[in-house]
């Protein structure tokens, strides 16, 4: 970045952290030290897979694959069928060609007898316990904070998925403990895999040269049909357990797909201009998926986030059938315009002046590159630490949550400096809910002009 935008970007980080970090200074951090170099490159590292989803699956695999001697050695989930299914589909070999080379297996790297395969609310706790290394978290975002600062007073290395927090009491737990793996040495990597994607490196290369002149203004998209997500009918679970397994359509364990999936989007136009916005208003609704069994997230939003300078990034991610789908980036200039997804292209006057070569680097995509280059960090010592852009991303877009659902103008200084807590610490099924069902089994649904941020 340029050398103006990274002052700024350093300068607003510094306060975010020291902001972030005051705020949980009574969070429970000890200092243990990683008891596991691997400076040779030879010694085995030991995995923990938390969470057993389609992500978790493709994370620790991903995991196995790097270079060097690994081995997946505890899983752990809420549910056992979730945590089975995933360790059947490794094993018989994962097809997704876009998370990684398909003729690479796993199998003989899985070593994860019924004694290491935990199940329910305190798995977590019981993996990072079992002599691991390294923690792969994957679990629905709501229970990430508190899972990452376990692994960090354990001493972990760890990959967390993004978002890394649903709230904004959970970003500042992720940024206590972010800053404590930082003085211990513990390596963190965060699933927001732009950042190792060779056309957006080519694509920030052009921005930074002047390609676009000036930028004018931002634009980024996550429209697209209904999410690949099913829900799974109540009967006799409680409430708690009803809510986990359908985690993605509640807030407080997705942070809504503002956060679950258009952080990548949010996370690009911060990392392009060095910083993060100041303000944001918006607007959003639910308008197709409104059945009770669709929790309390919205299906559309729509804000307009505003930077230091009075620079506009205008932000749609929409969730609905039928309609106009587009998922990138796009950065207008005085010059031209910079456009980012699958290719990254330049259009001045009407044409095309620069196109992204096409997969440089092989088959290999992001998802395995961000994991080689965290296990590699693990091995050789360098410093890898990418829990700060994650958190603020996830902020990001809990501002514009934030925006959307109260329908005000909400700044950067008052999400932070808000009390908002959406989640649980529960580990009993039995625990109350953080949220519970109306008398119809409906779930109250934010309000613009009456919910407030807290």
């Amino acid at each position: 970045m340029a050398d103006a935008d990274q002052t700024r970007f350093e300068s607003s980080r510094r306060t975010f952290l020291t902001t972030g970090a005051a705020a949980c200074a009574g969070a429970a951090l000890t200092s243990v030290t990683p008891t596991l170099v691997h400076a040779a490159g030879n010694d085995t590292i030991k995995v923990a897979l938390i969470g057993c989803g389609n992500r978790g699956a493709g994370a620790a695999v991903q995991a196995l694959s790097t270079n060097g001697s690994v081995k997946l050695w505890a899983v752990a989930d809420a549910f056992s069928d979730r945590l089975e299914a995933c360790l059947d589909v490794m094993q018989r070999g994962w097809q997704r060609t876009y998370d990684r080379d398909p003729s690479l297996g796993v199998k003989d790297r899985m070593d994860v007898p019924p004694e290491r395969r935990f199940v329910g609310l305190d798995a977590y706790r019981k993996a990072i316990d079992s002599s691991v290394d390294v923690v792969l978290l994957c679990e629905p975002p709501g229970f990430r904070p508190k899972h990452f600062e376990y692994a960090v007073n354990a001493g972990k290395h760890v990959f967390m998925e993004k978002p890394v927090a649903a709230d904004v009491a959970g970003v500042k737990r992720v940024l206590a403990a972010a800053e404590e793996a930082r003085k211990k040495d513990l390596k963190v990597g965060v699933g927001l895999q732009r950042h190792h994607e060779p056309v957006y490196h080519q694509a920030l290369e052009q921005f930074q040269s002047g390609a676009i002149g000036d930028l004018t203004s931002m634009r980024c998209y996550w429209n697209t049909g209904f999410p690949g997500k099913t829900t799974v009918p109540r009967g006799d679970m409680t409430e708690l357990e009803y809510q986990v397994r359908n985690w993605y359509f509640f807030t407080w364990l997705s942070g809504d797909h503002i956060c679950e999936q258009h952080v990548h989007n949010l996370d690009a136009c911060n990392w392009f201009v060095g910083k993060h916005p100041v303000e944001a208003q918006g607007v959003g609704g639910r308008q197709m998926r409104t059945g009770h069994e669709y929790g309390n997230i919205y299906d559309h939003h729509m804000v307009e986030f505003t930077y230091d300078d009075g620079l506009k990034l205008h932000s749609q991610c929409r969730q609905i059938p039928g309609c106009w789908n587009q998922v990138g980036e796009s950065f207008a200039g005085t010059k031209g315009t910079l456009n980012t997804a699958v290719a990254s292209t330049i259009i001045a006057d009407g044409k095309r002046v620069w196109r992204s070569k096409s997969n440089p680097g092989g088959r290999k995509g992001a998802y395995q590159t961000e994991h080689d280059v965290l296990f590699d960090a693990i091995r050789t010592g360098k410093a890898h630490n990418e829990a700060d852009y994650g958190a603020t991303s996830t902020l990001t877009g809990i501002l514009g949550r934030m925006a959307t659902y109260t329908g005000k103008v909400v700044t950067w200084d008052e999400a932070l400096a808000s009390d908002q807590r959406l989640t649980t610490d529960a580990e009993d099924w039995n625990a109350e809910a953080p949220v519970n069902p109306r008398d119809d089994g409906s779930y109250a649904v934010a309000i613009p002009g009456k919910t407030t941020i807290a």
